[in-house]
């Protein structure tokens, strides 16, 4: 059965061909829907024989499902840019029979690294990116959405996720998220109290360094957990500072 892969870009010259050669191995269809990128995404992903779809970015959710409705077939495999199908990954669903598959999903275990370092905190972070789009989809969250489905099967494969060039890259790309983060939690309603940087910074950093075991992942499981508090920490002090100007 037919595939298409359906990818969210923005100012992605870096990574979109080698995510597009990913899904190239078990996808007859791509497409790219790109988020008005001003560098050369779309003419290289064009160039490779994708689809390329412009729209404005909509959130994380929205985003992902704007191209299912031009996709011509009914399972569709999303990834983000810095993500690549592993050889395992393919193995597995090239050994899929999707036509008579029970499962409305498929999920896969995300290796993420930073640089060349290869972030076990954070493994296996199961996702779910192999979907019938006739019976389920990605949720209209604007911030880290997921495919909704009641029947999913956990793929013994795995996608690789070269997220962070490197730690300062991700301290960066984390200073950029805190303030998206408190925003879309002020959207819904939620307020922050006087004392939640502290306890949701520590929450975090023990969560990381005792309950997932980073204290034993040398120093990479240490910068992770420090920076995760930090992400935390913040999320919650620039929120305080929103609700000051409120009134």
């Amino acid at each position: 059965m037919n595939i298409t892969a359906n990818i969210i870009t923005l100012n992605e010259e870096d990574n979109i061909a080698a995510v597009i050669e990913s899904v190239r191995a078990v996808c007859d269809e791509i497409i790219v829907v790109d988020s008005l990128s001003t560098d050369r995404t779309c003419e290289i992903a064009e160039s490779m024989g994708a689809r390329v779809i412009k729209q404005a970015y909509l959130g994380d959710g929205p985003q992902k499902a704007f191209g299912v409705q031009f996709s011509s077939n009914d399972w569709i495999l999303s990834l983000d840019a810095d993500e690549r199908l592993d050889d395992d990954a393919i193995a597995a669903i090239r050994g899929l029979n999707l036509a008579t598959t029970p499962h409305d999903a498929f999920s896969f275990c995300r290796k993420t690294f930073v640089g060349k370092n290869f972030i076990r905190l954070w493994y296996p972070d199961r996702v779910t990116r192999l979907y019938d789009r006739r019976k389920c989809g990605f949720s209209a969250k604007k911030g880290h959405a997921k495919v909704e489905a009641g029947n999913i099967c956990q793929l013994n494969a795995n996608l690789l996720h070269y997220s962070y060039d490197d730690y300062a890259h991700m301290v960066r790309t984390t200073e950029k998220f805190i303030k998206r983060g408190a925003v879309l939690a002020l959207e819904d309603g939620k307020r922050a109290k006087a004392w939640d940087p502290f306890t949701h910074g520590l929450a975090a950093l023990f969560k990381a360094l005792i309950l997932k075991g980073g204290l034993f992942h040398g120093i990479n499981g240490w910068n992770v957990a420090v920076i995760s508090a930090f992400s935390s920490y913040m999320k919650y002090a620039v929120m305080l500072d929103m609700q000051k100007d409120e009134q």
